[in-house]
């Protein structure tokens, strides 16, 4: 079926074309009419036809403006104009619109029926090429997922990804930097992460289309497979590095992408983030969002709000192991020396004879402990700090020797650890606070504060409750209503200046702060302590 739209100002041109095209085309063709520029045009926001015969001297908006304006919202149809002014200027704007044809009136009935029949040629080829594209399209709906899965999955599995160039070409990246996102799924347990059921997992994996859509509708990005209870994402990103705003506007939109996805699933959703890195080094910034997801302060946490960063993964066993360096980027001392004493239980009943294994074993791990305690500034480095280290595992010849030698340098690392972050977190803290107590006098936003100590304003509104006992808002009204009532026993000053002065601009809402948290108004509090 073919939808045809005459538009032409002369009832007796509307009527012979119409009766020329249906007596032809009996079975092919749906037609409507229009006797101005403006009902053209609204034929055509319905109608949608697939030709059009327009007449370029109409009441109103005429032919080529009526043409303009479909050709805005419909690029695909076909216009033939027809008019009894052969003049240059009509035809000029008409092929510049890209009308197929001018046809010039009187029109012979021949003319009018080849005319069609032409267009009905070039509507069809027109159709098969739209329907060769949808096609394309639809194949490389089902492909790119698997393009993508296999890039995520070699960037976390392979040291060296050889395939990276193939991969940034066919998924038309551009950019030389990206970061990593990790959204993990679950039931909150008590300590406030995420616990993951295996409904859990088997509800994202069946959904997991679904979820494709939902993170694609949020950000252009690489999304990888469901991979137990998590999704990896890599964000590619035009600049080496990511400014405060750019931190900000990512957190925000996961968050925002985390709510969409809590609802479709009906369970608990969180994600950590890690640094912008070359393309070749994401396994680094994955790493550092696995780490970021393991703070439970807030919904989405940056790498670069927590003190620590990085991961350890090895292939045996995988679990306890990680769960030791999951105590450890804490500094939770207690949890890390139970895990090695669990996992030197595990090496004595693998091979209790092989005492060197388990020499080595210690040794790397208590390296690796050490490197990420480098990179949370924990400890510092020196080339020769460790040269003891060989000699005393050698020195190991039991056992329990080798347990006792690891669990002393793993508290030892653990501790620094914990000492730096709470030192990190009251650093944070103290300087907001000394913010806070400078410009309380102005208007003041949580988010100003969060920016002047470059801490994410969601997790830093978590690190300021947990530290000063209460939120953000409540300090700052404590510390203007202090000022106030200073203020307010200098009778030289009036009472808007006292608010003025407490950084309450608006007297009325002054007025309403200070009794809520006086149980009486300013004046009230001047005339009992003037």
């Amino acid at each position: 079926m073919y939808r045809i739209l005459i538009a032409d100002d002369e009832g007796i041109m509307v009527e012979s074309l119409k009766e020329i095209i249906l007596r032809q085309f009996p079975q092919n063709v749906e037609i409507a009419v229009a006797k101005t520029g403006r009902t053209a045009i609204e034929q055509a926001e319905t109608f949608h036809p697939d030709i059009v015969f327009m007449d370029i001297q109409m009441p109103g908006i005429n032919g080529i403006a009526a043409i303009r304006e479909i050709r805005s919202f419909n690029t695909s149809c076909l216009f033939y104009v027809i008019s009894a002014y052969d003049k240059f200027d009509y035809a000029q704007d008409a092929i510049s619109l890209g009308v197929e044809k001018y046809i010039m009136k009187p029109v012979s009935r021949s003319l009018i029926i080849q005319t069609v029949t032409d267009a009905m040629q070039k509507v069809d080829r027109l159709r098969e090429k739209r329907s060769d594209q949808l096609k394309i399209q639809e194949k490389l709906e089902t492909i790119i997922p698997v393009v993508e899965n296999g890039f995520v999955t070699g960037m976390l599995l392979s040291d060296d990804m050889q395939d990276e160039e193939y991969y940034r070409n066919l998924l038309e990246i551009t950019e030389k930097d990206a970061y990593v996102e990790v959204i993990q799924f679950g039931t909150e347990d008590p300590s406030g992460g995420l616990l993951s059921p295996v409904e859990s997992r088997v509800k994202a994996q069946d959904n997991y289309m679904q979820i494709r859509s939902v993170i694609k509708s949020f950000q252009r990005c690489i999304i990888g497979p469901v991979m137990s209870d998590r999704i990896v994402l890599v964000v590619p990103h035009e600049d080496e590095t990511v400014t405060y705003d750019e931190r900000i506007e990512a957190i925000n939109n996961m968050r925002s992408l985390l709510q969409r996805l809590s609802q479709m699933l009906s369970m608990r959703v969180r994600a950590g983030i890690g640094r912008i890195c070359r393309f070749a080094d994401l396994r680094m910034s994955y790493m550092e969002a696995v780490n970021a997801l393991r703070d439970s302060r807030a919904r989405v946490v940056h790498i670069e709000d927590i003190s620590a960063h990085g991961i350890y993964e090895d292939d045996y066993p995988i679990e306890l192991e990680r769960d030791a360096f999951t105590a450890l980027s804490r500094g939770d001392v207690p949890a890390v020396r139970e895990k090695v004493n669990l996992f030197c239980d595990w090496m004595i009943r693998h091979d209790p004879e092989d005492l060197d294994s388990m020499r080595l074993k210690a040794l790397e791990i208590v390296l690796r402990s050490e490197h990420e305690a480098f990179n949370a500034g924990s400890v510092n480095y020196a080339f020769d700090y460790r040269k003891d280290y060989l000699t005393q595992v050698n020195a190991l010849q039991s056992a329990e020797k080798i347990r006792s030698w690891f669990v002393d340098n793993m508290t030892a690392i653990t501790g620094s650890i914990h000492n730096q972050a709470e030192e990190k977190d009251e650093s944070t803290v103290s300087r907001a606070c000394k913010f806070i107590q400078e410009n309380f006098r102005r208007e003041l936003s949580l988010d100003d504060v969060s920016k002047e100590v470059n801490v994410s304003p969601y997790y830093f509104s978590k690190l300021f409750k947990e530290e000063i006992g209460e939120n953000f808002i409540d300090y700052l009204t404590s510390l203007r209503i202090q000022n106030a009532k200073e203020l307010l026993r200098r009778p030289v000053l009036s009472i808007r200046e006292a608010g003025l002065q407490s950084g309450y601009a608006d007297p009325n809402y002054f007025s309403r702060i200070f009794k809520k948290q006086t149980g009486m108004t300013p004046r009230e509090y001047r005339e009992q302590n003037l």
